[in-house]
This record gives C-alpha cells, sequence and structure tokens, in this order.
C-alpha cells in the first residue's frame, strides 16, 4: 500500500516501527482500570444505556442495558459479519489512502465499535466506550463506526487513556459518521494519555438533511504528541454541525488540534470553537477550515487563548474558503496572557496569586459543552481542581 510512506500534511512524522502491532489477548479488566475510565467519564460499574470496554486489542466488556431498544452496540468484527450491507460504510467517509496513519490502521486493525441507533429512536441515556492501552510499546488501531438512522438521536461519551504499565504507546483510531436525515449525534471525546503517547485519530462525518452532528473533545493531561483533523461533510440541507475543543496543555506536550466543515448543501451550517490554556513549554495549534460550497450556507471559527508560561505557545490557524457567493464564513481569535485587571480584582479579596490563577483558567476552561453528561463535567472540574498547584509553575 503506497500510503504507508505517505505523510500527514499535518503535525510531525511519527516512526510507527517504533510500536508493535501485537498483544497478549486478555480477559479481564486491571485493577487501576475503573479509576482510569473515570478520567475520562467512563463509569464501568454503571451500565447505562450500553458500554464498550477494549483493553490493548481485546473486547473485555460490549454490553446493553436490557430495557434499551432501538440501540446496536457490538465488536466492529462482529457487526461486518452480521450485517453485510455494512462493508459500503467501511472506510466511506474517510479515505484509507489518506495518510501513512489510515493505512496502518487498516493493515494492523485491532477491534473498534460498532453503535447504530435505529430508526426515530431517541437514546436518552449516553453509550459509553473505552480505549485501554495497558501494554508498553503498543500500537493500538480501533476501528469504529456510528449510524444514527433517519429521526434518530444518540448521545456517546468516549474515553481513551493509558495505564501505568504503558509508558509508551500509539493510538491510531479511525472513526466514522453517518448521521441520517433529520438524525443527531452528540460524541464527546476526552483523551487522558501518558507522556509518551503518540496520537493520531482519523475521523470522518457525514450528515444527511436535516442531521446534526456536535462533536466536544476535551484533553487537559499531558501528551508526546497528538495531531488530528476530522472532516465533516453536510451533504443534505438544512445539516449543521459543530466542534467544542477544551485544551489544558502542560509540560512539553505537542497538541495539533483542527478540524474541516463543508457545506455542501444550501442552508448547512457550522460552527468551531476552541479554548486553549498552554503552560510549561507545550506548543499547541489550533487549525480550522470551513469550506462554503452552496448558497445561504453559514460558518463560523473562533479561537480563545491563553497563555501562562513564556516558554509555551498557541498556534491559530483559521482558513475560510468560499465557493459560493451566498456563503457566509466568519472567524474570531484571541490569544494572550491572564488579564491583570482580574487577576488584580480577584487578589484584591484575599486570594492567594496562585488561587486567584486557578479560578480564572477553570472558569475560561467551564465545560458547559451540549451533551455533556453531567459526571463527565463533573470530572472535568475534579482535573482542574488537581492540576491547580501546577497552573503557576507551568508544569
Amino acid at each position: 500500500m503506497e500510503a504507508l510512506n505517505k505523510k500527514a500534511p499535518f503535525g510531525n512524522d511519527v516512526d510507527l516501527s517504533r510500536f508493535t502491532g501485537q498483544a497478549v489477548s486478555r480477559d479481564a479488566i486491571p485493577d487501576d482500570a475503573p479509576d482510569k475510565a473515570l478520567e475520562v467519564g467512563i463509569e464501568l460499574s454503571e451500565k447505562k444505556s450500553g458500554i464498550y470496554f477494549q483493553l490493548d486489542h481485546s473486547v473485555i466488556l460490549s454490553q446493553l442495558a436490557s430495557r434499551i431498544k432501538g440501540l446496536e452496540l457490538m465488536p466492529i468484527d462482529d457487526a461486518l459479519s452480521k450485517y453485510d450491507w455494512l462493508r459500503q460504510y467501511y472506510w466511506k467517509a474517510l479515505s484509507v489512502e489518506q495518510d501513512k496513519y489510515t493505512a496502518t490502521a487498516e493493515l494492523n486493525r485491532t477491534k473498534g465499535y460498532f453503535i447504530r441507533a435505529l430508526a426515530n429512536e431517541k437514546i436518552t441515556q449516553p453509550v459509553q466506550a473505552c480505549l485501554f492501552i495497558d501494554s508498553e510499546g503498543l500500537l493500538q488501531a480501533p476501528h469504529n463506526i456510528i449510524i444514527a438512522e433517519e429521526g434518530s438521536e444518540i448521545n456517546i461519551v468516549t474515553g481513551c487513556t493509558v495505564g501505568d504499565r504503558a509508558k509508551r504507546a500509539a493510538h491510531l483510531g479511525i472513526t466514522e459518521f453517518y448521521v441520517k436525515k433529520n438524525a443527531k449525534v452528540i460524541f464527546t471525546m476526552i483523551h487522558s494519555w501518558g507522556e509518551e503517547t503518540y496520537v493520531r485519530p482519523r475521523t470522518g462525518a457525514i450528515v444527511e438533511e436535516g442531521g446534526v452532528f456536535i462533536s466536544n473533545y476535551v484533553l487537559i493531561k499531558p501528551v508526546r504528541d497528538i495531531q488530528t483533523y476530522p472532516t465533516v461533510y453536510l451533504l443534505g440541507r438544512g445539516a449543521k454541525a459543530k466542534f467544542n475543543s477544551i485544551i489544558y496543555a502542560s509540560k512539553d506536550s505537542i497538541i495539533d488540534l483542527g478540524n474541516r466543515i463543508i457545506l455542501m448543501e444550501e442552508g448547512s451550517s457550522g460552527e468551531s470553537v476552541f479554548k486553549v490554556v498552554a503552560t510549561g513549554t507545550s506548543k499547541v495549534y489550533n487549525r480550522g477550515q470551513i469550506i462554503g460550497q452552496s448558497r445561504d450556507t453559514k460558518g463560523h471559527l473562533e479561537c480563545r487563548g491563553m497563555i501562562l508560561c513564556p516558554t509555551a505557545s498557541i498556534t491559530a490557524i483559521p482558513e475560510l474558503i468560499a465557493e459560493h457567493s451566498d456563503t457566509e464564513l466568519s472567524h474570531e481569535a484571541a490569544i494572550g496572557k491572564l488579564q491583570e485587571e482580574q487577576l488584580h480584582y480577584i487578589m484584591s479579596r484575599g486570594i492567594p496569586p496562585d488561587e486567584a490563577i486557578s479560578i480564572l483558567v477553570k472558569g475560561f476552561l467551564d465545560p458547559g459543552l451540549p451533551g455533556l453528561p453531567e459526571n463527565l463535567q463533573a470530572e472535568i472540574r475534579r482535573r482542574l481542581f488537581i492540576i491547580d498547584k501546577s497552573l503557576t509553575k507551568g508544569v
């Protein structure tokens, strides 16, 4: 496959030969997994509408609550064997030849999940999925497919994390979304990687007429190097997409995040909002692209960044492309340090400087995201509380 040598247009080039695609089969949840999963919003002890838990290359849990109707959840291999028609969705929302990471993911595919909301079903409880790396030097490459049939609604929370034994690892997750007519998907991804984890997710979404796709992304722990740039195709009249990203970049993390929204049909609209705090020597790149291709389309990009250390950096790279005279595209960006006036005001109330900084940062990153479950909002706030003491040290 020629794409194995094709570098991605963004981000550092990762030497994947340093990682192994071989893993020992596992059949039990490690002792540290429940706490690690909780850090990414996944409660293994509570079976809500459904839960999927993958440990390295092994599917440990794939369960639906008995009371839930209109929802399917199973390992992707089982789904491909059960449904011949699913093959027409496999690698349709993005190309397997996109770059070396998509090609490697296909040749080293290691499970992944299939989630489907049946027509006109409203799945009120979040579906939970956790991808857990527990082996040193492992390359994990799941392929996930989510389908929301016509008129359905589904809320999915996916957490990706590593165990204490996986000091160095790589994650190449492939995820495809298919949002049918008048369907709605709220997808929340929270990452909690290790300081030597290389992450290259690849995502594509196709949204049909009247469909809504909302993607929430949260990263608040150090990572060695992450780069992702999902693309959403709004190919139906009135289709909508929104990306919300909350990033706390610390230590020497390299974070290259972006997304592309293509407004292909009349009345479609898209929005992308980034909130970033950078400390330590971290480097953050926020890329956003909206392409207006049809009449009465609207798109907006927004990046708000706060730099707490002189050795950290944030680069905002917005791109608006109008290919039709009746498209309305806009962007705004603001990057800077803490507002001195706000800091002095809080300190004037008798609050120490480090606590004053913490209050401002937590307010800036408040996870008021649409569809975000309360347990996940609480976990994010807990994580922000834990890093309070490091805010003035830049670690």
